[in-house]
């Protein structure tokens, strides 16, 4: 079973905790704090395979987790790391971020790797919350959590020559004639109904790789049959080999059929509708009416593209084709053809703040990754680190802004998954 799309949950590792410790020696007489920092979540990253060719183990295992950071120690010994999880994919694979279809890596190149989720930062210890008035801090960080996504992976097939058209329409007998490919062939409509892939070696000694793509019908660009599936596989060739049936022995008419092909690449990618394109007039061996090939033959040179009359059943006309595939290959440039938008910086103002506070239900909500920051750094069950949480509050202005907006005594204040009563 060839499977090339599938979606999984991805996760990193959660940071180690840190360690609340103190010097418990014999001949010490004044111990201090020497809890140790908690160990990084392991990361997640994405490799190539080799021996891979379908996504076919995702449909069973959805859910990925790299390994947590272990917990800090007494001793200033700190946590072991996580182990960072590496998940093997085929060349080709694509990985987007399902929620904002954003690609974070296109993973084309033998031996490639990508870090898609950082694992979480470890907690310090107590001991670096040691001042001159606080001597004995009994509290410390907690690990930060790992990223964690729903990713969508793509197989897109790395070929350089991509062949079109409808349904029986004779790619796969060129391919079986052209390469050592082996596909299923036979006479009647959708007998490819998966990518087959087929090396090609030219009387010049050069190779490149030809991908016969199952049919394209009608509203392929929006999902009819199995079309999206089918047009995410040219997405990467540099040439497309346009087959069309000029037997005429099925009652189609050449010209409609090569129309009807292109506008359903030009509205599944305006880039890939520009791509080189050839003409392949096939089964000219059994055609019965020498004008519907002329007929194609003009709407080439209309549109400037070659066109060649062949016959995959016989052999005229491919050694001639092949040769000049051959040839322009030489010509096209490989570019990368997924773009991957670099994340960019957003930089803030001094006075922005960093925190939101809203009213429900007569409690003052406070939201913001810098407060939730802090929240993860405190032990709310400890005296002392209660008073550093309020010296944090106090310093990123969210006292100030409460009492702006009226805050008294008594009144409940909610952070996260914690309620608070404001004491002034």
């Amino acid at each position: 079973m060839f499977t090339d799309y599938v979606r999984i949950h991805a996760e990193a590792g959660k940071g180690g905790n840190g360690a609340i410790a103190f010097r418990r020696e014999k001949y010490v007489a004044a111990g201090g704090p020497d809890g140790g920092d908690g160990g990084k979540g392991g990361d997640v990253y994405f490799k190539v395979d080799k021996d891979a060719n379908t996504l076919i183990e995702f449909r069973y295992k959805k859910k990925f987790k790299a390994e947590n950071g272990e917990n800090g120690e007494g001793g200033h010994r700190f946590g072991k790391s996580g182990e960072d999880l590496y998940i093997p994919v085929p060349i080709g694979t694509v990985i987007k971020d399902t929620a904002t279809d954003e690609v974070l890596a296109d993973l084309s190149e033998p031996g490639q790797v990508a870090l898609i989720l950082k694992g979480g930062r470890g907690g310090k210890g107590n001991s670096h919350f040691a001042t001159s008035t606080r001597q004995a801090p009994r509290f410390a960080q907690d690990g930060e959590p790992g990223e964690e996504k729903e990713l969508t992976l793509e197989l897109k097939l790395l070929a350089d020559v991509g062949l079109i058209g409808f349904p029986n329409v004779g790619k796969s007998t060129f391919l079986s004639v052209v390469t050592s490919a082996t596909p299923k062939i036979a006479n009647y409509h959708f007998t490819t109904i998966e990518p087959n892939l087929g090396v090609v070696k030219s009387k010049y000694g050069d190779s490149f790789v030809i991908a016969d793509i199952p049919g394209i019908i009608e509203g392929a660009s929006t999902g009819v049959g199995l079309g999206i599936q089918f047009l995410r596989h040219i997405e990467r060739t540099r040439l497309l080999l346009h087959f069309i049936d000029v037997s005429g022995t099925e009652g189609r008419n050449p010209v409609d059929d090569y129309y009807k092909v292109n506008e359903e690449l030009k509205k599944y990618s305006e880039k890939l509708s520009k791509r080189t394109q050839i003409i392949v007039a096939n089964k000219i061996d059994s055609m019965q009416d020498s004008s519907l090939y002329e007929e194609l033959e003009k709407v080439a040179k209309e549109h400037k593209q070659k066109i060649f009359k062949i016959s995959g059943a016989t052999g005229e006309g491919v050694e001639e084709l092949m040769n000049y595939v051959s040839k322009i290959l030489k010509n096209l440039p490989k570019e990368n053809l997924v773009e991957i938008k670099e994340k960019e910086k957003v930089y803030t103002l001094n006075d922005e703040p960093d925190f939101i506070i809203t009213r429900e239900k007569g409690a003052f909500v406070v939201k913001g990754e810098k407060v939730d920051s802090i929240m993860r750094k405190v032990n709310i069950g400890d005296y002392e680190s209660l008073f550093y949480l309020h010296k944090r509050l106090d310093e990123i202005g969210l006292n100030q802004a409460l009492k702006k907006q009226g805050i008294k005594d008594g009144d409940i204040v909610k952070i996260g998954d914690y309620e608070m009563e404001w004491e002034d």
